[in-house]
């Protein structure tokens, strides 16, 4: 299993290693990502019906501030308090936060819509100031796997590595009830002007068995989104490359830089997932990593999934569908 390149013969890390390779700091460099990383729905496609934010080119300014905040990170390490992030999305949220913060739009974030004590309708991940307008941002990260690569028309084909929902049910959550929660007769009473509009901002990664997107993707993805393969623990051996790292949940976004001699070769990768699948069924972010100059830089990563995880995936679909 080889990495795939888009239509400029770049793969996604080679790109954002040319960009970003002088940042060290891990959440500098997944921000870094977050700005940059093409977004997973098409703006322009017409069932969208001009709903997608993007945060658009990274000015100079921004490629800056960067630099200077990965050389004296610690406003951003206080500001993340450095915590146990339960969930991926939220620390994203976090990051996306400090950045919005920076720009000086940032008005709130995570504002919860209540109909009562113990009712929470929803919540608003960003609210911006955008001009004179009041702007809501809902904001996603998301990674998904293809099961069936005869499926790629379908969103719902495309599950998360846990089995919890599907990029169709996802963008489903979003587009009908997420982006009109400033309608809702509760939002109406604690906002203090109205939402001039609710626009999605998502950013992911997908993964396709052996590597290989379907010539269709399905309607309203965007063809330049970031990609890689994913595996059953049975199949190690077809993937290609000598030098290895498995990463961990908060390190899944951006592609992966470590110092020499911290990778895996190949046999101490299948002993480390061997312990992994002995106590959880949950798949295994693996990045390709090859040394540039000083370092390990990610070339290729894969979710590498237990033996039985397509037949559970498949009973997953045909829940949802």
């Amino acid at each position: 299993m080889q990495a795939s390149a888009d239509f400029t013969g770049e793969n996604f890390q080679s790109q954002f290693h040319r960009r970003w390779n002088h940042l060290n700091d891990p959440h500098v460099r997944t921000l870094a990502w977050l700005l940059d990383a093409p977004d997973l729905l098409d703006a322009g496609a017409a069932q969208w019906h001009g709903r997608i934010a993007s945060i658009g080119v990274i000015d100079e300014n921004t490629s800056n501030w960067l630099a200077e905040l990965d050389c004296a990170p610690g406003e951003l390490h206080a500001y993340l308090d450095l915590q146990p992030f339960a969930r991926l999305g939220r620390y994203a949220e976090k990051l996306m936060a400090f950045y919005l913060d920076h720009q000086g739009g940032l008005v709130a974030h995570g504002v919860q819509v209540r109909a009562g004590k113990n009712d929470t309708v929803g919540e608003f991940d960003f609210l911006l100031r955008q001009g004179t307008s009041l702007i809501h941002w809902e904001f996603a990260t998301k990674l998904y796997l293809l099961e069936s690569s005869g499926h790629g028309r379908e969103a719902d084909y495309f599950v998360g590595p846990g089995l919890a929902d599907t990029l169709g049910t996802k963008i489903r959550k979003i587009m009908d009830h997420q982006l009109s929660l400033s309608q809702h007769p509760a939002a109406l009473l604690q906002l203090t002007e109205p939402v001039a509009a609710a626009l999605a901002l998502v950013k992911g990664w997908l993964f396709y068995y052996g590597q290989t997107p379907p010539p269709a993707l399905p309607p309203g993805i965007s063809r330049a989104h970031c990609r890689g393969f994913w595996c059953a623990l049975e199949e190690l051996d077809r993937v290609a490359g000598e030098h290895f790292l498995v990463l961990s949940r908060l390190s899944w976004l951006a592609p992966a830089k470590t110092e020499m001699g911290a990778t895996l070769k190949r046999d101490a990768l299948k002993e480390e997932l061997m312990r992994h699948f002995g106590g959880s069924s949950t798949p295994a972010l693996v990045a390709v990593l090859e040394p540039r100059g000083s370092h390990m830089l990610e070339v290729d990563r894969g979710f590498v999934v237990p033996n039985d995880w397509r037949n559970r995936a498949e009973l997953r679909i045909r829940r949802g569908t």
